[in-house]
C-alpha cells in the first residue's frame, strides 16, 4: 500500500548533478519540486571535470560562480587543453594547442575544471539554502504513471515502505540506464563500438615527475595505431600526484587478471611506480534518445543522452538541458508559456547532442583512426611530420565549430530553413538561436550582469517607440520582460542590431533594426504561442 505526499510541481528522479541543478533552477523561479536520489553517498570518481564556459555562466545564474572556482583542485596555470602525443607520452612528437581557452572570448565566463564530487557538493549545498525543494535521499524510484492532469511518481525507501509523489511534471535526470525514459516508453538510438574500456585512478610521484616535460596541462593522450581512433589518456586530478586514466582492455578483463601497471607504461612510455585506488569498467558507446518528452513526463542529462568521456560533452550537455528545460517548465506553470514552448526541448535540443556525437565524438576518432592508417614515421618521416603539423594547426580551428544553436526552433526567428544544429561558428554578432555574446554596457557593468531573469530586451540606440511597443505587447501576453537600454557607441556596434530579444537560458531570440516591428506577433512566436 502507497501513502501520497502532498503534490508538488515538478518531480525530479535523480540526484546528481544534472537533477539538482534543475531543482535549484526551478526553485530560482518559484516553482517547488521533489528530488528522489537512490544514492546515500557520492561518488569520489574524478569524471565530469571539465566545466565548459556556458556552464560556468549558469553557475553564475545560480549563485555559485565562486563556490565553483574555490572548489577547483587544479592552480588556474594549468591549461584545460591536453597533450596529444604518437604512440605514447615520451614521444618527440606531440603538441598541445589552447584549443580548450580559444572560445573563451565569446562567453561571460571563461572554462574551469573541477571533479564532478565536488561540483556535486556546491550544488546540494545551494540546493539546501533555496526554498520549495523536498529530497527524498536513499529512496528509488519504481514506476512512473500519468493522466491528463499529473504524474504518479511510485517510490520505495530503505525500509521498503512505499509512497506516491505527485507532480504536475516529471524529469528523469536518473542516468544512462534511466527508469523514467523505460517506464514512459523513449528508445535509444546511437553507435556501440563493443569495446570495454577500464578507468583506473592513481597515486604516482614517478608519473608526475616524467610529466614535466610538458607545460602544465589537464590531459595527456596517447595515439597509437593499434587502437583505431581510440585513445589511451591520462588526466590529471589534482597539480601532485593523483591521475585517473581510460584505456580500451580486452572484453573479458577484470580487476584482477589484467596488468593495468603495464598498460599504464605503455601509454606513459616509461616504467613507474604508482598505487592503484580504484579501477572500473565502461562500455564504449554513443546512446541517444529519439524524444525528450512524453506528456508530463520529460528526460535530461544521460537519461537522455550518454558518450564517451571524450571532449568534456556529458555534464556540460546536461547542465544545458537544464538551462533549456526549466525556464519553460516555469514559464508554463506560471501562465505565461504555452504546452507547445515545452515541445521545443526536443526540438532544440536533441540534434545538440545527436550532432555532437557524430561530428565531434565519432568524427574525431574515425579521423585519429584515418590518420595513423595513413602516417606513420616509420613508413615516410617526412610526410608523417608534415601531416603531424597540419593536425596540431588544425585542432584550435575545430574547437570553433562547436557552437550549438537553436536557429531552427519554432520558438525562435531564425533564418529561413534553419535548423537547431551543435556546429556554428563564434562571432560578437548577436544573431537569431545563437548563445548572446558578451558585451560591456556604458555603466561599466557587463550585459550578463544586466539581464533579467526571463525575458529582456536590448535595445541599444533603438526608437522609444519600438521599445514602448514590447512593454505594452510583453503585459499584454503576461511575459516577464526586462529592458535594458544603451547606445551603440563603445563597440556596441559589434551586435550589428539595435534591438535584441534575450531567452531567460541566455539566447537570443529575435534581433532587429526595425523600428516598427510587429512587437505582439514576436513575443507570442517566442512562448509558443
Amino acid at each position: 500500500m502507497s501513502s501520497t505526499r502532498k503534490k508538488q510541481q515538478v518531480v525530479i528522479v535523480g540526484g546528481g548533478p544534472v537533477g539538482m541543478a534543475m531543482a535549484i533552477e526551478l526553485a530560482q523561479r518559484g516553482i517547488t519540486s521533489a528530488i528522489v536520489e537512490r544514492r546515500t553517498q557520492e561518488h569520489r570518481i574524478p569524471k565530469g571535470q571539465g566545466l565548459q564556459q556556458r556552464t560556468m555562466e549558469h553557475f553564475h545564474s545560480w549563485g555559485l560562480l565562486e563556490k565553483i572556482r574555490a572548489a577547483r583542485v587544479l592552480p588556474p596555470d594549468f591549461s584545460l587543453s591536453g597533450v596529444t602525443a604518437y604512440m605514447d607520452l615520451n614521444t618527440e612528437y606531440w603538441y598541445s594547442p589552447p584549443f580548450r581557452e580559444v572560445v573563451n572570448q565569446y562567453y561571460f565566463q571563461s572554462s574551469e575544471r573541477v571533479p564532478q564530487y565536488l561540483t556535486e557538493r556546491v550544488l546540494r549545498d545551494r540546493m539546501a539554502e533555496l526554498p520549495g525543494i523536498e529530497s527524498f535521499v536513499g529512496w528509488t524510484v519504481d514506476s512512473i504513471e500519468q493522466d491528463h492532469d499529473c504524474v504518479r511518481v511510485g517510490m520505495v525507501a530503505p525500509d521498503g515502505k512505499r509512497e506516491l509523489l505527485e507532480g504536475d511534471y516529471a524529469i528523469g535526470c536518473d542516468g544512462s540506464h534511466s527508469t523514467v525514459r523505460e517506464q514512459v516508453g523513449i528508445e535509444r538510438g546511437g553507435e556501440n563500438f563493443e569495446q570495454l574500456m577500464v578507468l583506473a585512478v592513481i597515486r604516482s610521484p614517478e608519473l608526475e615527475a616524467g610529466l614535466k616535460r610538458f607545460p602544465p596541462r589537464a590531459t595527456y593522450r596517447a595515439m597509437d595505431p593499434e587502437l583505431k581512433g581510440h585513445w589511451r589518456f591520462f588526466g590529471r586530478v589534482d597539480a601532485q600526484d593523483t591521475f585517473f586514466f581510460h584505456a580500451p582492455v580486452p572484453p573479458d578483463t577484470t580487476k584482477d587478471n589484467y596488468d593495468f601497471q603495464g598498460l599504464m607504461e605503455k601509454a606513459a612510455g616509461f616504467k613507474f611506480k604508482c598505487q592503484l585506488d580504484y579501477v572500473g569498467f565502461w562500455d564504449l558507446r554513443i546512446a541517444v534518445a529519439d524524444k525528450y518528452r512524453v506528456g508530463r513526463v520529460f528526460i535530461a542529462g544521460d537519461a537522455a543522452h550518454s558518450h564517451p568521456p571524450y571532449g568534456g560533452y556529458g555534464l556540460n550537455n546536461g547542465l544545458d538541458d537544464v538551462a533549456n528545460l526549466a525556464w519553460k517548465l516555469a514559464a508554463r506553470l506560471h501562465g505565461w508559456g504555452s504546452d507547445a514552448l515545452l515541445d521545443t526541448y526536443t526540438q532544440e535540443r536533441q540534434p545538440i547532442f545527436w550532432e555532437t556525437a557524430k561530428d565531434f565524438i565519432l568524427a574525431r576518432i574515425e579521423t585519429d583512426r584515418d590518420f595513423l592508417d595513413r602516417y606513420s614515421p616509420e613508413r615516410d618521416r617526412e610526410e608523417f611530420e608534415r601531416a603531424w603539423n597540419e593536425s596540431m594547426t588544425a585542432t584550435p580551428t575545430r574547437a570553433m565549430t562547436y557552437a550549438p544553436h537553436y536557429e531552427g526552433s519554432s520558438s525562435v526567428w531564425g533564418p529561413p530553413g534553419s535548423v537547431c544544429s551543435a556546429s556554428g561558428t563564434h562571432s560578437f554578432k548577436a544573431r537569431a538561436g545563437h548563445h548572446l555574446p558578451p558585451q560591456v554596457l556604458s555603466s561599466g557593468r557587463h550585459v550578463f550582469e544586466e539581464l533579467g531573469p526571463d525575458f529582456t530586451l536590448l535595445a541599444f540606440g533603438a526608437d522609444d517607440s519600438a521599445v514602448a511597443a514590447f512593454a505594452t505587447a510583453a503585459a499584454s501576453l503576461g511575459v516577464p520582460l526586462k529592458i535594458v537600454r544603451d547606445s551603440l557607441a563603445d563597440g556596441h556596434k559589434a551586435y550589428e542590431a539595435r534591438l535584441m530579444l534575450v531567452r531567460p537560458d541566455r539566447y537570443v531570440a529575435w534581433v532587429s533594426n526595425d523600428a516598427h516591428a510587429d512587437a505582439a506577433r514576436v513575443i507570442a512566436r517566442l512562448v509558443g504561442r
